[in-house]
């Protein structure tokens, strides 16, 4: 049995989607910045999929919404994995194509667990620890994600300080902030060197994009901590509207507190055209 695989020298989305058609692509593998770009372009109902069966995508979170439209517009199975570099090649946890399908049938919980990064993979420990290294067993508690995996890493080459941070008694620490639901399934709430500390308060990004990519007008965003004389440090959002859709940086600030804590807004709204 023999696969063909497509490499491309940069990412466009008009000629990925192309390619799906044009190739009989069976297997899509991308990151969840291209699945926006892929399924947000004008373009991206023109074409047939028909041949695609699996999404992989990994490497950041996906935004719920645009997950759906995902579904809505390749018609086929999505799979998760959630790992690091420092796995060699093993995966922390996955969410499955079931779980996946199960979301979609409109069961409440089952999409609750679309934000989540699966569960543990067959031979991995997955844990969640506090700053002293104790574990957080009550479930929703936050820390950091810690897993004892088959075959992690010897070490960083030539770093044994950055080495002794990483792995501590076994246990691989992946640098990441989350927590784990009553069934055991994952969720990634942030990387925990993105956290912004406001007024001694944690805000993670990922929960304030989430809310940006519901507002009608905004195609991408990204959430970022800028210095702040007061706060120590204040919330920034960087937009890109949808094409042909205006907003005011007070429409943006104004939805997101609707939609978040008072403090979880953003204090500075910056639109770009693209972060491609």
């Amino acid at each position: 049995m023999s696969n063909t695989l497509i490499l491309r020298e940069s990412f466009d989305p008009l000629a990925f989607l192309e390619t799906l058609e044009k190739e009989k692509v069976t297997i899509l593998y991308a990151y969840p910045t291209m699945i926006h770009a892929l399924v947000h372009h004008p373009a991206a109902k023109q074409y047939d999929y028909s041949s695609l069966r699996l999404g992989i995508y990994g490497g950041s979170a996906m935004p719920l919404a645009t997950l759906e439209r995902a579904f809505e517009v390749f018609r086929c199975d999505f799979l998760q994995r959630y790992g690091a570099t420092e796995c060699c090649g093993s995966g922390i946890s996955v969410l499955s194509p079931q779980d996946h399908r199960q979301a979609m049938e409109g069961r409440e919980e089952a999409r609750r667990r679309l934000t989540s990064a699966g569960r543990s993979t067959l031979g991995t420990l997955v844990k969640i620890v506090d700053e002293e290294g104790g574990e957080l067993t009550q479930p929703g508690s936050t820390g950091e994600i810690a897993a004892k995996l088959n075959a992690p890493m010897e070490g960083y080459w030539r770093r044994p300080e950055d080495t002794q941070e990483t792995l501590k008694e076994g246990w691989l620490h992946a640098g990441d902030i989350g927590m784990k639901d009553e069934a055991g399934y994952l969720y990634i709430v942030d990387r925990k060197k993105d956290m912004i500390i406001s007024g001694a308060r944690n805000i993670y990004p990922r929960e304030i994009e989430e809310v940006l990519l519901t507002h009608p007008a905004v195609l991408e965003a990204a959430v970022i901590g800028v210095p702040d004389e007061y706060w120590g440090e204040s919330v920034k959002a960087m937009v890109v509207l949808q094409q042909g859709m205006k907003a005011t940086e007070e429409e943006i600030v104004a939805f997101c507190k609707k939609n978040l804590a008072s403090y979880k807004k953003p204090r500075f709204v910056e639109f770009v055209l693209s972060f491609l």
